[in-house]
C-alpha cells in the first residue's frame, strides 16, 4: 500500500505485520542537527503544503454547510457559536491525537492504527466506521446533485415547475454525473492529484458564501410569510433573531456540526502524500484548514439564518428557491455548489477504498483491476442509496450521530491511549487522562444525539418541512 511511509517520530519496535518488515527496511537513523532523508515504501510524497490545505479543507467542507443555517435556527445564534467553536477545537485536538499516534509507530493509515492498538478487530472496526461515514458523506453530496441539478436545468430553461422530461429527473441525472465526472476522478491512484479540483471546489463554496451574505441585504423575511402557506406565526415572531432556543430539532444540531467537521479518514492519506512531511507541518495544515472552514461555516450559518430566520429549511438553497426560482445569481450559486460537491466526492471515496483494501486485501500490492472495481461498486451502491433516501436531514442526523463522534472523539482517543507507550506517558499522565475524557465525551454525544433523534422520529414532531 502506498499509504505507509516512514515517519520521523517512529520507534524501532513500533510496527505490525507486513508494515514492520517494510518500515524497518526503510528506517534510517539520523543524528542531531543532520537533515534526515525520508523514505517511502514505494513513492515519495510530492503534494505541496498549499495543495494539502486545499485537499483537507475540501474534505472538511461539504454538504454539511447547507444545513448550518437550519441548525442555527434551532439553537439560536449564541448557542450555535458556542457549539461551533467547541466542535472545531475538539476536531483539531483529535487530529493532534491521530498524528501523535501515527508518529509513535510510523503508521499513516487509520486502519493500521486500529490494528496496532487492538489487533485485527481494531483494524476492522476503524475500517468499518470510515466506510459507513464516508458512504454517508458521499450519499449526502449525491443527494444534493439529485435534488439541485434538475432545478438548475429547469431554471436555465426558464421553467417554474418540473414538466416531467427525463433530463429533469434527479435519479437519471445523478447517475450521469457519477459516471461521467465522479468515476474518472475516483480512478486516480494518488489523492494529491485532486488538489487542483479541491482548490476549484473551495472557490465555488467561497462564491456561495459571498452570495449568501449579499442576499441577506436583498431578501425581506416578511415576504416568506406571504409566500409560504400554512405559516402559523406573525412576521415579528418568524422574522426575529433568537440568541438561545431549544426545540425538538435541536437534537440534530450537534450531529450536523460534527458531520460538518469530519475529515479524519483523509488526514493520514494527505499526511502520507505531503512533501517534506513532519507531524508539525501536518498539524499546521490541519489547523489552517479547520480555521478556514470554521469561518466559512459561521458566516454561512449566520447570514443564512439572518435572511430567513424561522423560515430556513434543512437545506438552505431550497429556501432561496421559494423567493425567486429563476433568480440568475441564485442559479449561479446552485451551479457552483453542485460543482463543489461533485468534485468533493472523489476525495471522500479514497479513504473508503483504502479501508476496504486493508480489510479484504491487506498484503496485496496495488492492482488497477481492484482499484477500478472498488470505485465502481462504491459509486453504484451510493447511487442506489441516494435514489431511495427521502431526506438529506436523515443522512446528516444518523451519520453525524454515529460515525462522526467515533471518528472525531472515540477512535483517536483510544488509539492514542493504547499506542503511546506507558514509559513515555503513564496512564495517569495528563495527556492520557485528557484523551480518556475526550473518548467519554464522544460516547456521551453519540448516545444523547441518537436518543433525541429516535424520539424525534417516533413522535414525528419535526417532520414538517424537512423532506425535500
Amino acid at each position: 500500500m502506498e499509504l505507509q511511509k516512514i515517519n520521523g517520530h517512529s520507534r524501532d519496535d513500533g510496527f505490525d505485520g507486513l508494515d514492520a518488515l517494510t518500515e524497518h527496511e526503510e528506517f534510517l537513523p539520523h543524528k542531531t542537527g543532520v537533515k534526515k532523508e525520508v523514505h517511502f515504501t514505494d513513492f515519495e510524497g510530492k503534494t505541496s503544503f498549499g495543495m494539502s490545505i486545499f485537499n483537507l479543507s475540501n474534505a472538511i467542507m461539504g454538504s454539511g454547510i447547507l444545513g448550518l443555517a437550519y441548525a442555527m435556527s434551532n439553537t439560536g445564534i449564541v448557542l450555535f457559536i458556542i457549539l461551533l467553536v467547541f466542535i472545531a477545537i475538539l476536531s483539531a485536538y483529535s487530529i493532534h491525537l491521530l498524528l501523535k499516534s501515527a508518529g509513535v509507530v510510523g503508521i499513516r493509515a487509520y486502519e493500521q492504527l486500529g490494528n496496532r492498538a487492538f489487533g485485527h478487530p481494531g483494524k476492522v472496526l476503524a475500517a468499518s466506521i470510515i466506510t459507513v461515514h464516508n458512504i454517508g458523506a458521499m450519499s449526502s453530496y449525491l443527494f444534493i446533485i439529485k435534488s439541485e441539478l434538475p432545478l438548475v436545468i429547469q431554471a436555465f430553461l426558464g421553467k417554474t415547475e418540473n414538466t416531467g422530461e427525463w433530463f429533469l429527473n434527479g435519479n437519471y441525472l445523478v447517475i450521469i454525473v457519477s459516471g461521467l465526472i465522479i468515476l474518472p476522478l475516483a480512478l486516480m491512484r494518488q489523492l494529491g492529484y485532486l488538489g487542483y479540483t479541491s482548490g476549484f471546489s473551495l472557490s465555488c463554496m467561497v462564491f456561495f458564501l459571498i452570495s449568501v451574505i449579499y442576499k441577506k441585504f436583498n431578501i425581506d423575511c416578511s415576504l416568506l410569510n406571504t409566500l409560504q402557506n400554512g405559516t402559523n406565526c406573525s412576521v415579528q415572531q418568524c422574522c426575529e433573531a433568537k440568541l438561545f432556543t431549544v426545540n425538538p430539532q435541536t437534537a440534530y444540531t450537534i450531529p450536523i456540526l460534527a458531520f460538518a467537521f469530519v475529515c479524519h479518514p483523509e488526514v493520514l492519506p494527505i499526511y502520507t502524500e505531503l512533501r517534506n512531511a513532519t507531524k508539525k507541518r501536518m498539524q499546521t495544515i490541519a489547523n489552517i484548514s479547520v480555521l478556514a472552514m470554521f469561518v466559512m461555516y459561521l458566516l454561512t450559518a449566520l447570514f443564512g439564518y439572518l435572511t430567513f430566520y424561522s423560515h430556513v429549511d434543512s437545506e438552505l438553497l431550497h429556501t432561496y428557491i421559494k423567493v425567486d426560482p429563476l433568480d440568475v445569481l441564485l442559479l449561479c450559486v446552485r451551479l457552483a455548489v453542485l460543482v463543489a460537491v461533485t468534485l468533493t466526492v472523489p476525495v471522500v471515496l479514497f479513504p473508503i477504498r483504502r479501508a476496504l483494501l486493508q480489510i479484504l486485501f491487506p498484503e496485496k500490492p496495488f492492482h488497477w483491476a481492484r482499484h477500478i472495481a472498488i470505485a465502481f461498486c462504491l459509486i453504484f451502491m451510493v447511487n442506489v442509496l441516494v435514489i431511495c433516501v427521502p431526506s438529506i436531514r436523515d443522512i446528516f442526523g444518523i451519520i453525524g450521530a454515529t460515525s462522526a463522534p467515533s471518528l472525531i472523539f472515540i477512535l483517536p482517543a483510544i488509539f492514542y491511549i493504547r499506542i503511546v507507550p506507558e514509559d513515555q506517558e503513564p496512564m495517569k499522565s495528563r495527556p492520557k487522562i485528557q484523551a480518556a475524557c475526550f473518548a467519554a465525551l464522544g460516547f456521551i454525544f453519540m448516545v444523547m444525539s441518537l436518543t433525541f433523534i429516535i424520539i424525534d422520529w417516533v413522535t414525528g414532531e419535526s417532520r414538517s418541512g424537512s423532506a425535500h
